[in-house]
C-alpha cells in the first residue's frame, strides 16, 4: 500500500470517528468531498515529469482541426504555395461533428429556382437580420465547386470520412499529426506566431511555429449527453481570445434534441445517421432549431414531441420565439426525419430520428453553427489577431445568423470558408517573416501546459464539469432566459473560474486533456451568461422571459467579446452588416 493510500485511509478513518462513523461517510459522499467523488484530493500523478520530452516543429501555415474546414485549409494552403502541417486533436475526417455531418449543400446555378441575390435576401429575412450577408453569398457561391472537389476525392462513396480526406493530403504530401491537444496560441510583436500542446499518445511537449495559423476548431458545448459534441469544447476560441482574439455569437443556442430513450447514447438517438453516406441537399430555407421546443417545455411541461409548431397536435402555448410566417410551416422538410417512399431515411439531409418524445439539452453550451467563433474583420476570414485565421465553426461568420436557415449548409460553409481561409493565410505568408518565440515564452508556455501534472492536490476535470453541466444546462438558464437567474448562474460559474480552475489537477495525458477543456468551458460559460445579460431582446436562438420581444432600434448587433489589458472580460457591439473598428 502506497503513502498516499495509508493517507487516504486514515483520512476517512478520522472522519467516521469525528462524525459518526458511517453515517458521517454519507454526508461527506453527498457533499462530494470524499477523493473518489471527485472533489478536491491528493493528485497521484501517473507520469515522471522528468521524462517528458520536447519538440519544436516549424512550417508557414499550421491548420488547427482535423474536419472539413481543416481539409480545405490544408489543401488550399498548399496549392497557394505554403509550407503546410495540419494538427489535430483528434483523426482526419473524424474530428469534431465531421463524422456526424450527413448532408452538405451546393447552389447550382444552373438549377436553382432563386438567383444567388435572392437566396442571401431570403436568409437575411429568415435570420431576422443577423447573419453576415458577405458570408452567406460567399458560401452558396462557392459551394458547388467545393462540393465537387469532394466528390474527386470519394467523400461520397462512404460513410466513414478518413480515406476521402486522406487523399488530397497525401497527394500534396502535407504532414498530420493527429492526437496532439493544443492548449496555447503563441503571439510576438502583436502578431500569431505559433502555437503549442502535448501528445495524447507519448509524454512530449511540442512546439509548433508558423507565420499564420488557421483555426479550424470547430464549436464546442459543455459535454452533454445525446449530441455528438463531447469531444468539442470550444479550445480554438478561448486560446484566441486569451491572445487578444475578439469572440462573438456567445448568446445563440443550437437547439437540437435528442431522443428521451437511451439519452445518452448518442449513435441509438441519431440511428443510421454515422452510418448513412452523405449526400447533397438543394435550396431550401427554413427558420428552424431554436428554442421553440424549450419554451413549449417550460410552459405546458414535459414531455414535447419533435416537430414543427403546430405539427403535433400538443397544445401550443401563448407567445415564445417569433418565427416570420414565411417560414412557418407544418412537417419537416425532406432529409429532416421524413422518410421516402420506402420509408427509410435518404442520404444526406439533417438527422433523421427526431420524431417522438425528446430530451432537451443534447447540444447544451453550443451556438447556431457559424454564428459563433472568431470576429472576422473581412471577407476572408481573417481575426483581429495579424496571420490568425479561422473557418467553420470556429469562425463567428454568422453565414446563416442566429437561427438555422438551410439543411447542409453548415458542412458546406466549413469547406468554402477553409478554402478561403487556406488562400488567404498563404497569400499573408508571402510578405512576412518568420517571427522567433523567445526562450522566456516558451517556458512559461511548458509551465502552464504541465501545471496541473504538478499539482500536489485539486480538483478533478470531471467533477468540476459536472458542477459547472449542473449550472449551466438547465431549461431556465441556458435557454429560457431571464436576467436574475442568469446572474446567479454566473457568480457560480465565476467561483469556478477564480478558485477550481486554477486547482484542476491531472494524473495522467487523459486528464491533462480533460483539465484544459473544462477550463475552456469555464469561459466558454462565463461569455455565454453576459452576452445573454447583455442582449435584452429575443430574437432567433435568443429568449429572454422579461425581453420577450424583438428590438430593432437598439440591437440591430452583434455582440463581441475580448480580454482587456487587466484580464478582465469586455462586451462590445458591432452593427449588424458592418466590420468591427
Amino acid at each position: 500500500m502506497t503513502t498516499s493510500q495509508n493517507s487516504k485511509d486514515m483520512s476517512r478513518r478520522r472522519f467516521m470517528t469525528l462524525a459518526g462513523g458511517a453515517a458521517g461517510i454519507a454526508t461527506l459522499s453527498v457533499m462530494g468531498l470524499l477523493p473518489e467523488q471527485g472533489a478536491c484530493s491528493t493528485n497521484v500523478p501517473e507520469i515522471d515529469l522528468n521524462k517528458i520530452t520536447y519538440t519544436e516543429n516549424q512550417t508557414d501555415v499550421l491548420v488547427i482541426g482535423g474536419g472539413m474546414a481543416g481539409l480545405f485549409a490544408a489543401v488550399k494552403a498548399y496549392d497557394a504555395g505554403s509550407k503546410v502541417m495540419l494538427v489535430s486533436k483528434g483523426r482526419l475526417g473524424s474530428s469534431g461533428m465531421t463524422p456526424f455531418a450527413k448532408g452538405i449543400f451546393a447552389f447550382d446555378p444552373s438549377s436553382a429556382k432563386i438567383s444567388l441575390d435572392e437566396f442571401t435576401d431570403t436568409v437575411s429575412r429568415s435570420a431576422l437580420g443577423t447573419n453576415n450577408p458577405v458570408y452567406t453569398r460567399q458560401m452558396a457561391e462557392h459551394s458547388l465547386a467545393r462540393v465537387n472537389e469532394l466528390k474527386e476525392w470519394g467523400f461520397f462513396d462512404s460513410p466513414l470520412y478518413n480515406k476521402s480526406f486522406s487523399n488530397p493530403v497525401k497527394e500534396r504530401n502535407i504532414p498530420v499529426k493527429e492526437r496532439i491537444v493544443i492548449t496555447h496560441l503563441i503571439k510576438e510583436k502583436g502578431r500569431i506566431c505559433g502555437a503549442a500542446g502535448f501528445s495524447l499518445d507519448k509524454e512530449k511537449v511540442l512546439f509548433f511555429k508558423a507565420k499564420s495559423i488557421i483555426l479550424c476548431t470547430g464549436a464546442g458545448g459543455f459535454k452533454p449527453n445525446g449530441f455528438p459534441i463531447c469531444d468539442l469544447t470550444h479550445d480554438g476560441t478561448v486560446m484566441a481570445y486569451n491572445i487578444g482574439a475578439k469572440v462573438t455569437g456567445k448568446e445563440w443556442n443550437d437547439g437540437h434534441p435528442g431522443q428521451a430513450k437511451n439519452a445518452a447514447a448518442c449513435f441509438d438517438g441519431w440511428h443510421g445517421m454515422f452510418e448513412r453516406k452523405p449526400g447533397i441537399t438543394g435550396v431550401e430555407v427554413h427558420h428552424d432549431l431554436g428554442v421553440d421546443l424549450n419554451y413549449k417545455a417550460y410552459m405546458n411541461g414535459n414531455p414535447v414531441k419533435m416537430g414543427p409548431p403546430g405539427a403535433t397536435g400538443d397544445k401550443e402555448p401563448e407567445g415564445g420565439p417569433y418565427v416570420p410566417d414565411e417560414f412557418k410551416r407544418n412537417r419537416p422538410p425532406k432529409g429532416e426525419g421524413r422518410p421516402g417512399p420506402s420509408g427509410q431515411h435518404e442520404e444526406g439531409g439533417a438527422p433523421p430520428g427526431m420524431a417522438g418524445t425528446i430530451v432537451g439539452g443534447s447540444s447544451a453550451g453550443m451556438s447556431i453553427h457559424k454564428s459563433e467563433g472568431l470576429v472576422p474583420i473581412n471577407e476572408k476570414c481573417e481575426s483581429n489577431i495579424p496571420g490568425l485565421y479561422a473557418a467553420g465553426d470556429a469562425l463567428g461568420s454568422y453565414m446563416a445568423g442566429a437561427i438555422y436557415t438551410q439543411v447542409g449548409s453548415s458542412l458546406a460553409g466549413s469547406a468554402v470558408q477553409g478554402a478561403v481561409a487556406g488562400k488567404a493565410a498563404a497569400e499573408y505568408c508571402r510578405d512576412v517573416e518568420m517571427l522567433k518565440i523567445s526562450k522566456t515564452k516558451m517556458n512559461e508556455v511548458k509551465e502552464e501546459i504541465l501545471t496541473p501534472l504538478k499539482k500536489e492536490a485539486g480538483y478533478s476535470p470531471a467533477w468540476v464539469t459536472q458542477t459547472l453541466q449542473g449550472i449551466m444546462i438547465p431549461n431556465f438558464i441556458i435557454y429560457i432566459k431571464k436576467e436574475k437567474l442568469l446572474k446567479a448562474a454566473l457568480a457560480y460559474v465565476e467561483e469556478l473560474r477564480d478558485h477550481h480552475m486554477p486547482m484542476l489537477k491531472a494524473a495522467n495525458l487523459h486528464e491533462l486533456r480533460l483539465a484544459f477543456e473544462t477550463a475552456n468551458m469555464i469561459i466558454s460559460a462565463e461569455m455565454k451568461l453576459k452576452a445573454s445579460i447583455m442582449r435584452k431582446e429575443s430574437r432567433c436562438s435568443h429568449y429572454r422571459l422579461d425581453y420577450p420581444q424583438i428590438d430593432t432600434q437598439n440591437w440591430n448587433a452583434w455582440i463581441n467579446i475580448y480580454k482587456d489589458s487587466d484580464g478582465s472580460m469586455k462586451l462590445e457591439k458591432q452593427p449588424f452588416g458592418t466590420w468591427p473598428s
